[in-house]
């Protein structure tokens, strides 16, 4: 049988192209994917870089660890610690550093440190001198504000957590890790007295007997974890592994998809080729075997070829994440051939596992079909088919109910809202067939109004083959559903994060940092200087919970005044209210489990133990785990300030007060309705830069799958544009009926596709209803209708190439 598979291959080429082209596609990408998911996890971490000349750091234990019963247990402390007075005056001559936020005015976002913590990375001066005098600074490279450039001699403003200050350029260093304002070391320690490492350059051993468990000693590779990016670095990796992940599950799905889909339909081309094989004497078995020893000949050699040459796209992948934001810049592309290997695995078990219904069908082709002329095709729904296909279909609705009722909140994610969309694309797909006629008559039905023959002949020839329309809009259907899904979900799920967010904000205007500072305390007593309005602020911060008596939990809050609290935001409650909010009080969400009037022991930002009371409950839309007062923010600065015009207050008049405080502050000043917008659209690009290379690996598939498909079909019906040419059917309009019937089948396709879109948004919609109540979203009409386009594209050039070269079509000429 391995000897009939490899003749079947080689005298059915064209069949077996897209299937070779599937499979090989797949195992590249699975391949390049593979390969980008081991840089990130064996590239090891970037170097030190803030203290890379300096052998040996210093720096306080910022992890809160409590003892429970099973041991230790441990979070990161929101507030910086700092190192103790009596560890610093242990070593005389240590560099103590201090960084605290520091920026030119309308410049990038910068730290302070004081000029003698230069030498730690190396940052030495190009320009100028050192600052001496408290009235000095020095500033890195990258520190240049905008397209104007900073030379020594200039005055310039500085904005610190205090407010502005005039400072006098004096020197300008090299880039250094990261934007700095050096100041002399005097005048950082007045603007920051907490110390937050001591730069050594002694003995790893000694220091470590010196501190004697007071802090931390790092050396060598352990000295980038007193980096600032080590958090960003591991957000990035993180991204690159969830959206690698994402990438290789839907190629892997879509393969599967489309090389059973033309396995299966092959079965119904050559039902009377395997009648006469049973009929010479070939059991059902051999049968079988014959189609898995297909299907094994091309996987292998699809699947070498695209283990080959998938890594060689490692570097360029690894570039385009790290361009989106998505993949650290210094990664690595790993050597391993591992990934390599599991793609050519996963290449012959997705070919094996998309044959495996194909090959049963054939097995059970009867031998007297070989004596069977007409072309009617055999039943197209199955009991299998029923049965596979109305239990998928009942899976993903029974996953969307649960989510919808039981668990709203995770269908914000798409680990839990794509699983349920491709088991109804699956069902859909399956079920096709069913509804292939009564959906092509109706897609049909105003060319049958035309004159001439053509809208019938398009309509018969669509709907006499139900088997044939549904596999060939399978690849339309799978990515039209998929695009519209994702990028429809994306949108819903944005939209309804974005009025979680926003709802409760009911102040005139925002003010915000540009930047991750904060707003320092002069603009925010700007604000409130400013006559007829109310300004509230709100810091980001954490307290800290022991649940369990096992686990320690940290746990977002917001530091908030309670007296301006009610004029600025609508906090939504089930329980208590706001008004009780005071120092040793806390309001507390749902997910928390806590009643009113409960007293809970925790800890708060800085790690000191309180224990606060419940006095409210906050209700399942609130934006917000917990509110506290602004005494647990310490020195956290305010992530936004809500300024709401009292009655009478001119609004041109308050406007232009605001942004007359926050100029030169490295703030901005927003109206709602413009945060709102501003919000939504920020959310909307920053979830959909991973569709892109989703909606790429679609497009390819189609591409794929569609020429192939009808590839394949143009050989059986080459008889019949021969038979409309000899009932005087001209050139032309053979090929307007060829392009007619391949533009029907695509919008079949479409059809389906939104059909399956139209499930799962909507039970994407009800949970999110429950969540976050009623809201607007923009449909992404137009990158929806650009795949769409696309397939009707490669529908019309796929349908009329192989026309073409059909001799049916050039008979008889005259």
């Amino acid at each position: 049988m391995l000897r009939i598979a490899w003749s079947t291959l080689r005298t059915r080429r064209i069949s077996f192209a897209g299937t070779f082209a599937a499979l090989a596609l797949g195992a590249a990408l699975i391949a390049a994917l593979g390969q980008v998911l081991a840089s990130s996890v064996t590239s090891p971490a970037r170097g030190p870089q803030r203290y890379a000349a300096a052998p040996v750091v210093v720096v306080p234990d910022e992890r809160l660890t409590v003892d429970t019963w099973r041991g230790g247990s441990s979070a990161p402390l929101a507030e910086p610690r700092g190192l103790g007075d009596d560890l610093v005056a242990r070593f005389p001559g240590a560099v103590v550093d201090r960084v605290f936020p520091a920026r030119l005015s309308d410049g990038p976002a910068a730290v302070g440190r004081p000029w003698s913590a230069a030498r730690t990375a190396p940052q030495a001066l190009v320009a100028g001198r050192a600052p001496s005098a408290n009235g000095e600074i020095a500033i890195s490279a990258e520190t240049q504000p905008g397209r104007r450039r900073v030379s020594p001699g200039t005055r310039v403003p500085v904005v610190t957590a205090s407010g502005i200050e005039t400072y006098r350029v004096v020197g300008v260093t090299t880039a250094g890790p990261q934007p700095t304002v050096f100041f002399a070391d005097t005048q950082a320690a007045r603007l920051s007295p907490r110390v937050d490492a001591l730069a050594l350059w002694r003995p790893a051993a000694e220091v470590t007997k010196a501190v004697a468990g007071a802090a931390r000693v790092l050396s060598g590779q352990d000295r980038a974890l007193a980096d600032p990016f080590r958090e960003a670095d591991e957000r990035a990796r993180n991204n690159t592994n969830t959206i690698v992940g994402i990438a290789a599950g839907f190629a892997a799905f879509i393969a599967i998809f489309v090389v059973s889909s033309t396995f299966a339909f092959a079965v119904g081309q050559r039902r009377r080729e395997f009648a006469l094989l049973r009929t010479i004497g070939a059991t059902a078995r051999q049968v079988r075997r014959m189609m898995y020893g297909e299907a094994a000949l091309v996987a292998v050699a699809a699947s070498a070829v695209g283990a080959f040459l998938g890594p060689l796209a490692t570097r360029p992948i690894l570039d385009r994440l790290a361009a989106l934001g998505m993949a650290p810049e210094w990664l690595t592309p790993s050597r391993s051939p591992v990934p390599a290997w599991v793609a050519f695995g996963t290449g012959v078990l997705v070919a094996l596992a998309g044959v495996a219904v194909a090959a049963r069908r054939a097995g059970r082709v009867r031998p007297a079909e070989a004596l069977r002329e007409a072309a009617v095709e055999p039943r197209a729904m199955t009991w299998g088919r029923w049965i596979a296909g109305l239990g998928l279909l009942g899976t993903a609705l029974v996953g969307m109910a649960v989510n919808a009722v039981g668990d709203p909140d995770s269908a914000t994610n798409n680990k839990t809202f794509m699983p349920i969309v491709m088991l109804l694309i699956a069902a859909l797909g399956l079920l096709a067939p069913v509804f292939v006629r009564p959906v092509t008559r109706l897609l049909v039905a105003p060319l049958e109004r035309l004159r001439g023959a053509g809208g019938v002949v398009v309509a018969g020839g669509t709907a006499a083959s139900a088997r044939r329309t549904a596999a060939t809009a399978a690849p339309v259907l799978v990515t039209v559903a998929l695009a519209a899904s994702l990028l429809g979900g994306a949108a819903m799920t944005d939209a309804a994060k974005s009025a979680l967010r926003t709802r409760p904000v009911r102040a005139d205007y925002l003010v915000l940092p540009d930047g991750d500072a904060g707003l320092d305390r002069q603009v925010v007593r700007r604000l409130r200087a400013i006559p007829g309005v109310d300004v509230a602020t709100e810091t980001e911060t954490s307290v800290y919970t022991l649940e369990g008596d096992t686990q320690l939990i940290r746990r977002p809050a917001r530091a908030v005044e309670p007296g301006t609290l009610s004029t600025a935001l609508s906090v939504p409650l089930v329980a208590g209210s706001t008004a009780g909010l005071r120092d040793d009080t806390i309001v507390v969400s749902r997910t928390w489990e806590l009643s009113l009037g409960q007293r809970v022991r925790m800890w708060a930002a800085d790690g000191s133990p309180v224990t606060l009371t419940v006095t409210g409950v906050l209700g399942d839309d609130s934006p917000a785990d917990s509110y506290v007062t602004t005494a647990h923010a310490f020195s956290a600065l305010p992530s936004a300030a809500y300024v709401t015009a009292r009655p009478g207050a001119a609004a041109p008049a308050v406007r232009a007060a605001i942004e007359q405080a926050v100029r030169g502050h490295n703030a901005r000043a927003v109206s709602r309705a413009e945060w709102v917008r501003e919000s939504g659209d920020r959310q909307a690009s920053a979830s959909r830069l991973g569709l892109l290379a989703v909606l790429g690996i679609m497009l390819c598939y189609t591409v794929i799958a569609l020429v192939n498909t009808l590839l394949m079909a143009a050989s059986d019906r080459a008889a019949e544009r021969g038979g409309l040419r000899l009932l005087g059917a001209t050139r032309a309009q053979v090929l307007r009926y060829v392009v007619a019937e391949a533009l029907a089948v695509v919008a079949v396709g479409v059809v389906l596709g939104f059909a399956a879109t139209a499930l799962g948004l909507l039970g994407l919609e009800a949970a999110l209803l429950r969540l976050a109540g009623v809201f607007a979203f923009d449909v992404p009409w137009r990158p929806v209708a650009l795949v769409i386009g696309i397939c009707f594209l490669l529908g019309a050039v796929a349908a009329v190439a192989p026309t073409l070269r059909t001799k049916g079509v050039a008979i008889p000429r005259s």
